[in-house]
């Protein structure tokens, strides 16, 4: 169900604001899904820590089934970024429990590999995500890529009740929900000042940004004083937790500029097709799942260190060769670039995973698991929305007054109908604008690689550290 999301629908994008009109308001189908989606995912790993994985993650599921469905009758942008944003709070259940569950019935020398096998499923959903995706918005309508969800949810909720058995000790602990409701305010009010600065004002966005500080300040001074808290802080005392947790940040947050970004600017322009934007966003997709298999590897053999290492350094490749994305080289290129940068988020982006969840029990198991993809997902929303920002200030400032006009180049038959010289101008700020996006993606790569550096070293799934947490 995940991997559908992400691509067959990030495909859809462009084409469905070209219908639906409202480009400024781009960033917010990924930052009002993403955002949901984040602050949905510690209350599910601590819900599923007290009542098991299977009837927590049913509910979720069928939260995120049935705003699928509402999301192919939105009539308007507004309706559709509400949809989208019940369907994160759905959507924060399934893969934190998936990974947890690989984690429950492994032990850390298999987990890596398994997380490999598991991550061939977006290699699948990535050649047909993107082609069938492309096909729909062609030939169909761009509401069957948000139903294509529905037998695939299904079957994923009639498979778990089937295979999956569990023996639970119930434990008494509380849900910390006045501390998820500062989380959702905080991050919100910071995304909303980012993504809207423009409509804002200055004034105006840095009051809410400084609101959203403020929150977040005080979520970290109620959190050090509950039971148990939404954002268990304590774990965050262990060196590879942190490191795992805010690697997966910068991993969310770059992996913006490639699936959300770059398809609307091979579409838009490139001039390409959806099928076209679709076979860019796959071809990072399936080199990602390759990078997944290689890191359990290399990580099981030698250690977190050098797979993460690798990974950042080429991502590092991958993101100077974006830097020369033109549309003269054509989507060939784009498609290179997008596939050697999600080789190396692969890399990395298991070695997060797999290193965290070996320091703790697991009791503590669902807690960490959800805690690190909620900052990949925090940091995915961060991006939608910097990213956002800067591709929309980028283009306004070489082409003032453009919206409508990039709403017309995001579709093949209304771009035709552009003046020559508008299309090249708006090509040529679209392109600069895009460049400086990637510049900020080789920032974060560099972070990534300090990150890397930072793990102790020797530590791997063969040689890890006592648990910070024994199981209750």
């Amino acid at each position: 169900m995940a991997a559908v999301e992400s691509t067959i629908v990030g495909t859809a994008l462009p084409t469905i604001v070209g219908d639906l009109g409202g480009f400024h308001l781009f960033s917010w189908l990924f930052a009002s899904y993403l955002l949901t989606q984040a602050i949905s995912t510690p209350v599910y790993g601590r819900l599923a820590d007290i009542y098991g994985r299977k009837r927590v993650f049913y509910a979720g599921a069928s939260l995120f089934l049935a705003s699928s469905l509402a999301c192919g009758f939105a009539w308007g942008m507004v309706p559709l970024i509400i949809f989208r944003g019940l369907q994160g709070l759905g959507a924060g259940a399934i893969q934190p429990i998936a990974w947890t569950i690989i984690g429950d019935i492994y032990p850390p020398a298999d987990r890596a590999r398994m997380q490999g096998w598991l991550s061939s499923v977006f290699a699948g959903s990535a050649i047909l995500g993107p082609a069938l995706g492309g096909f729909i918005v062609e030939h169909l309508h761009w509401a069957i890529v948000f139903w294509v969800n529905l037998p695939v949810g299904i079957a994923t909720i009639v498979m778990l009740a089937l295979v999956l058995d569990e023996n639970l000790t119930q434990v008494r602990r509380r849900i910390d929900y006045a501390g998820a409701a500062m989380l959702m305010l905080g991050v919100g009010a910071l995304l909303g000042a980012v993504v809207q600065s423009r409509g804002l004002g200055t004034q105006v966005a840095l009051t809410l940004a400084g609101s959203g500080v403020l929150m977040l300040a005080v979520l970290a001074w109620y959190e050090t004083r509950v039971a148990d808290p939404i954002v268990p802080l304590r774990l965050w005392v262990h060196p590879l937790i942190a490191i795992g947790n805010f690697g997966s940040l910068t991993i969310g947050i770059m992996m913006m500029c490639n699936g959300g970004y770059l398809p609307a600017y091979v579409q838009g322009a490139m001039g390409g097709t959806p099928a076209t934007a679709g076979f860019v966003l796959g071809a990072s997709s399936i080199t990602w799942t390759v990078g997944t298999i290689l890191a359990a590897r290399l990580m099981v053999s030698t250690s977190y260190r050098a797979a993460c290492v690798t990974g950042a350094v080429i991502q590092l490749i991958g993101t100077v060769a974006l830097l020369f994305l033109d549309p003269a080289r054509g989507p060939l290129w784009a498609g290179f670039g997008a596939s050697v940068l999600g080789l190396g988020m692969g890399f990395c982006n298991t070695t997060f995973i797999v290193a965290v969840q070996t320091a703790v029990g697991w009791g503590e198991r669902g807690a960490v698991t959800s805690v690190n993809l909620f900052m990949r997902t925090i940091g995915q929303a961060l991006g939608a929305a910097l990213f956002g920002f800067v591709l929309s200030t980028g283009i306004a400032r070489r082409v003032p007054g453009a919206d409508d006009a990039i709403n017309q180049m995001l579709q093949p038959e209304l771009r035709a109908t552009l003046a020559p010289d508008l299309a090249a101008r708006l090509s040529g700020a679209f392109t600069a604008a895009m460049h400086e996006a990637y510049f900020l993606v080789g920032l974060l790569g560099l972070v990534t690689l300090a990150f890397g550096y930072g793990i102790p070293a020797r530590l791997s799934p063969t040689r890890h550290a006592v648990p910070l947490a024994a199981d209750d």
